[in-house]
């Protein structure tokens, strides 16, 4: 089913969202599918968000659909292109109680998945994949990205935010509680980073899982790191600032 992303849908039960931010990935999508069947447990529904009718990758995963053991909805994004819109534009259109990013590159550890459904049927608001904890891995990428994203976790975490890895796009979400937020993010995957610190300062409880992060070995990196540089600065000096006025915090 294709539609756009002008209303936000109710949730239900114990559906899990999988939000799938793509351009360009056509090669990638039967192997993701593959390990979306493999790895993800229980009711599940798959969402391919899509910045473009002629992007490649929707013919791909309508000629794919059979592999999925949940249900595929391609989902147009209409708040503008680009990662932080297609992520927003997915949250929208999400039906379930919990909502997980992902991408389309096989980067994130899909096999964690269902342990983080569990932290958020234990009370957790974000579950966060963490390539920087102990038992946390990332395995290629550029040496600057990888440089730069594990200071801003580490140092935001001896702070106070209850996560090493708070760049990482890969989290879990309690439903009702990210509609709570507001999110401003209308530029790249440092949007997630936003919800973090954000969903900190509210007084959410934030927990981590460690996580392996895969550089992709198929297609382009839609990361550009100098691009929103700015952005992901923007939020780290906004948790330095909350640090100080942020009620008490939940954390495990």
């Amino acid at each position: 089913m294709d539609r756009g992303a002008d209303a936000t849908e109710p949730y239900v039960g114990e559906l899990l969202s999988i939000v799938i931010p793509v351009r360009n990935e056509a090669p990638n999508i039967r192997p993701l599918f593959d390990a979306l069947s493999r790895d993800v447990k229980g009711a599940a529904e798959a969402l391919i968000v899509y910045d473009a009718d002629d992007d490649p990758t929707v013919p791909a995963a309508r000629e794919n659909a059979q592999i999925l053991n949940c249900e595929l909805r391609l989902i147009k994004n209409d708040l503008g292109r680009g990662p932080a819109n297609a992520i927003r534009a997915g949250f929208a259109a999400a039906r379930g109680a919990a909502i997980v990013v992902v991408m389309a590159d096989l980067s994130d550890e899909l096999s964690i998945v269902d342990e983080m459904r569990n932290k958020i049927r234990g009370g957790c608001d974000i579950v966060c994949g963490s390539r920087y904890m102990r038992g946390g891995r990332q395995i290629g990428g550029p040496l600057l990205k990888r440089t730069l994203s594990r200071i801003a976790g580490m140092s935001l975490y001896l702070w106070g935010l209850p996560t090493h890895d708070s760049t990482n796009a890969f989290k879990m979400y309690r439903t009702d509680f990210l509609r709570s937020l507001k999110i401003e993010g209308s530029g790249g995957f440092e949007i997630s980073m936003e919800i973090t610190v954000k969903g900190w300062l509210a007084g959410g409880r934030i927990c981590e899982i460690p996580a392996t992060w895969t550089d992709r070995v198929a297609g382009d990196s839609k990361f550009r790191l100098m691009k929103w540089l700015p952005r992901y600065l923007h939020w780290y000096f906004y948790a330095v600032r909350g640090r100080f006025f942020r009620p008490s915090p939940k954390s495990s």
